[in-house]
């Protein structure tokens, strides 16, 4: 299947999809962090950069339509301008490309504060959008750390079939009685998981350069991958906080170790700032809840066919 990635970020739609043999046919992003990562990791992939201007593109056709709008107008955590503010509006030009270039399957991601923006205007003005454009659709709320990861992370996503008289979409995001995998029933161990974490133990599913490590201050987790390794723990009034590092925030997030280790205006990858690599993380989605979303969509074109 083909992809089309919008305000992709560091791309967590194809760290998820590799594996599942989906291609993607562009990127759009425009953070000059997440432009340079896109370039250097997947530089066969045309990133088109601003998605007002999609008229102009000229893609053709794409199976799958794929992205997360900016946030921060709809968090509870912000100003709340909600489709007002221009990064909030962006929904519309997301609703553009579904109009203009019409994919099979759409997928939209957000935070939770936006089914309450404007009093719910907001997200139902999407949802309306998307039938206007002949789409079937469902959504749910789906949290992170029941998916694999050690982290409480909840986010809205949207899926949109372009047979608006089947429940297809329904059937990606809901599980069908009797069907494996419930996502509920599953919970209990991925809490574990994330409590772990709280802990300082280190319960990462993927191997690395970091292991387990205790002394007279506090738990962390010290580096062996060199001579002269340190522990991450600052001190404030007597207290020890350890800062987590980007290769664990990477893990929170289900990418591979080191995947945001870029070369950076010349300099080799090793002197990456931590900052940039915090803040692109921090707004990607959760690569294995893609990962999941991505594997429900394969099946039910398996069973179209």
């Amino acid at each position: 299947m083909t992809y089309l990635s919008v305000c992709s970020g560091i791309e967590s739609a194809t760290a998820a999809w590799e594996l599942l043999g989906f291609t993607p046919v562009g990127f759009a992003e425009i953070e000059p962090f997440p432009c340079e990562l896109l370039k250097q990791k997947y530089p066969a992939v045309k990133n088109y950069g601003d998605i007002t201007q999609y008229e102009k593109w000229n893609i053709g056709q794409f199976d799958i339509l794929a992205g997360g709008t900016p946030c921060q107008s709809f968090s509870i955590a912000g100003k709340r301008g909600g489709t007002a503010d221009e990064r909030g509006a962006l929904m519309y030009a997301y609703l553009g490309i579904v109009e203009t270039y019409r994919p099979r399957w759409v997928i939209w991601e957000n935070v939770p504060g936006v089914l309450s923006s404007n009093s719910g205007y907001d997200f139902t003005s999407f949802l309306a959008g998307l039938e206007e454009c002949g789409y079937g659709w469902t959504y749910r709320v789906l949290d992170a750390q029941y998916f694999g990861v050690p982290q409480r992370r909840r986010r809205v996503f949207v899926i949109g079939h372009i047979d608006n008289r089947t429940d297809l979409a329904a059937k990606v995001l809901f599980e069908q009685q009797g069907v494996c995998g419930n996502i509920v029933a599953g919970s209990e161990t991925q809490k574990e998981a994330t409590a772990a974490i709280g802990k300082g133990v280190n319960y990462f599913r993927r191997g690395g350069n970091f292991k387990y490590h205790k002394d007279k201050k506090a738990a962390t987790l010290r580096s062996s991958a060199a001579s002269d390794c340190f522990d991450l723990v600052l001190a404030r009034e007597k207290k020890y906080i350890r800062r987590l590092t980007p290769l664990e925030c990477e893990r929170l997030q289900g990418f591979p170790d080191d995947y945001t280790q870029i070369e950076w205006h010349g300099k080799p990858a090793e002197q990456c700032p931590d900052s940039l690599r915090y803040k692109a993380i921090g707004n990607s989605m959760a690569v294995p809840v893609m990962r999941w979303i991505g594997e429900r969509i394969k099946r039910i074109e398996g069973e179209i066919k």
